[in-house]
């Protein structure tokens, strides 16, 4: 095959790229290692067999980095996700359906986790998780 094929596949892979899902640019490069093989002089064979080595060597190289990649947590979180997990205190007295606690400077409406607990005003709360614009909180120390 022509060096130009493969260049022409190669650039048919590639422009895949800018859909941002990247699921054939290892084939891609397979190709522009084919072209490349083929500039040299190498049969179809040859060609085919440096096509398949190249895709081959992609995926057992590339494939478990970015997997690894794609399971670590965000170094940061933002928005609201980043309040949770945040110390805050009760300004209102906080039920399994209605409060009010003092996060990052801020009132919100909160809610108790353990419905069955009242969390008294001046208690300190960690939060749980954050619903719409409700913080679900558990308090810090045992209640009495």
């Amino acid at each position: 095959m022509p060096w130009f094929v493969w260049l022409l596949a190669a650039a048919a892979l590639g422009a895949e790229f800018f859909t941002l899902t990247l699921v054939f640019g290892l084939l891609a490069g397979a190709a522009l290692v084919a072209a490349v093989v083929a500039g040299v002089g190498i049969g179809a064979l040859g060609q085919l067999v440096a096509f398949g080595i190249a895709a081959a060597a992609g995926l057992v190289l590339v494939r478990p980095v970015a997997l690894r990649h794609m399971a670590q947590q965000p170094l940061t979180r933002e928005g609201s996700d980043a309040l949770i997990g945040k110390r805050a205190e009760v300004m209102q007295e906080v039920t399994a359906t209605h409060g009010l606690i003092k996060l990052s400077g801020e009132e919100w409406s909160a809610r108790a986790l353990d419905e069955s607990l009242v969390i008294p005003v001046g208690a300190l709360v960690d939060v749980m998780e954050i619903e719409g614009a409700t913080a679900i909180v558990y308090p810090r120390e045992l209640l009495p």
